[in-house]
């Protein structure tokens, strides 16, 4: 069994009340096997297709750059990878915090016309944390890392540093899970 924490990041806007889909620009993940080791990471931008130009406040936000997405493959391409760096033959679970991600994939391959079944084996692991610490509302991951005394690494809203920081809360807690 492999355990897959991922995270996404998508194409967004300060406006919200501006109707725009988003579409995933990032994709983190970190390979944790049944020891609770570390074996591996997936790293890759996506370049966007119906709304191709990245707003000021998501380069904000994510510091992914228009210069990223404009030389990265498009998600029919790049989830290819994903799916072979995954091994879908062989049995896992992913996890993000919360279920945005797992949304986000199912949307995205929507619109690219891709398969969602590899989408099942899924768990948000920011609902069963709260369940497993008795909160009243849910921890963002930054909370969370908090609450746990872990640093939090990197850059917040980067996909391979936000999937690399929750997989040291899932880790550090990886008895409690409903896997």
């Amino acid at each position: 069994m492999h355990y897959i924490i991922l995270d996404l990041e998508a194409t967004c806007w300060q406006d919200k009340s501006e109707r725009r889909r988003s579409e995933i620009i990032e994709i983190g993940a970190v390979k944790i096997n049944e020891h609770q080791e570390l074996v591996d990471e997936f790293s890759a931008f996506v370049q966007p297709i119906e709304h191709p130009e990245l707003s000021d406040f998501c380069t904000e936000l994510t510091t992914i750059t228009q210069q990223d997405v404009d030389g990265a493959d498009t998600l029919d391409v790049v989830i290819k990878a994903f799916w072979n760096w995954i091994d879908l033959d062989t049995p896992y679970l992913l996890g993000s915090w919360g279920r945005y991600d797992r949304n986000q994939f199912q949307k995205d391959c929507e619109l690219h016309n891709l398969p969602q079944h590899w989408l099942k084996p899924h768990i948000s692991l920011k609902h069963q944390y709260t369940v497993i610490k008795g909160l009243n509302r849910h921890a963002g991951m930054k909370g969370a890392l908090w609450m746990e005394g872990i640093d939090l690494e990197g850059t917040h809203h980067r996909g391979i540093d936000d999937a690399r920081n929750i997989s040291k809360i899932f880790l550090k807690l990886f008895k409690h899970w409903d896997k």
